[in-house]
């Protein structure tokens, strides 16, 4: 399932926000700034993360990403299922220039199971560029340029079939 599932997170069609296919209902979820952790956890007990890949990758295999990254010649890459009380709401990647893991950045490596958005959303140093909604299929997905001091890192994400984005979409 989940290699399926990062087929297609990379085959993501980028939409303008102002696409007349993005409700407001689904916006809402798209567009969220806060830690997307922290948004499932109102619709869960337990939100747990499952590691499908943490390694260093070379710059030829993070292809479109490349555009919105430093040209670096290696990036530490982290891959992962999120999932609401054990259920996969979400698949995660994260792509970070080597540039970017100096300092206390360096923790992004070291994260294992626990969720991005808990340690990206506790640093009083982050930012975020933009976030690009997106569309494969009948999934949504969006992604994101965040700035911890100042140091890039490219988030993309996928909402799988049991999201609560697609309850929310539901009642809308």
């Amino acid at each position: 399932m989940s290699h399926d599932a990062l087929r297609q997170l990379r085959a993501l069609h980028w939409l303008p926000a102002s696409s007349p296919q993005l409700s407001a209902p689904l916006l809402d979820w798209l567009m969220e700034e806060d830690s997307m952790t922290r948004r499932f956890e109102q619709h869960c007990q337990q939100v747990t993360v499952k590691l499908i890949r943490e390694a260093f990758i070379g710059a030829e295999e993070i292809s479109e990403e490349a555009e919105f990254l430093p040209a670096d010649p290696r990036f530490w890459l982290r891959e992962i299922v999120l999932c609401g009380d054990g259920e996969p709401w979400l698949i995660g990647r994260t792509v970070v220039p080597e540039s970017t893991l100096n300092g206390p950045e360096q923790m992004l490596q070291q994260l294992g199971t626990r969720p991005l958005g808990r340690y990206l959303f506790s640093s009083s140093t982050l930012s975020r560029d933009f976030i690009n909604p997106g569309q494969v299929g009948d999934l949504w997905g969006r992604r994101s340029r965040l700035r911890l001091s100042g140091k890039p890192l490219l988030l993309t994400e996928l909402f799988l079939p049991a999201s609560p984005l697609y309850r929310a979409l539901d009642q809308g």
